[in-house]
């Protein structure tokens, strides 16, 4: 519930969320794909060297970037870091770093 009135107090461009496992950024939801998002996604992309990819029919409607997505029509991404099963371990974390730190500074600025 926090996340969600955090959302309403603010007016984000984006979001963005993570999750552990996979090195990929899913970018819509259902046919919710904001005219910029596949454009953002694509420089995420290029910058963690994550692969973009739809998100899975199976995956959706049960994470905060659908409601984002759904709600606002605005550009949402979760970010699956890591590779292996969970839980990580923790000697993945300064190459996840490295990965992901392309991602949050763009993601400040775009």
């Amino acid at each position: 519930m926090a996340i969600y009135n955090f959302t309403l107090e603010h007016d984000f461009r984006l979001i963005l969320t993570y999750h552990t496992q996979g090195e990929v950024i899913f970018w819509q939801f259902q046919d919710y794909a904001p005219s910029e998002a596949l454009s953002i996604g694509t420089q995420f992309s290029n910058v963690s060297g994550y692969s973009l990819e739809e998100t899975p029919y199976n995956s959706s409607f049960a994470g905060y970037k659908d409601w984002f997505i759904q709600n606002y029509i605005r550009p949402g991404y979760t970010i699956e870091v890591g590779r292996g099963t969970n839980p990580l371990p923790t000697s993945q974390f300064d190459e996840i770093y490295k990965d992901n730190l392309g991602i949050l500074v763009l993601g400040a600025v775009l």
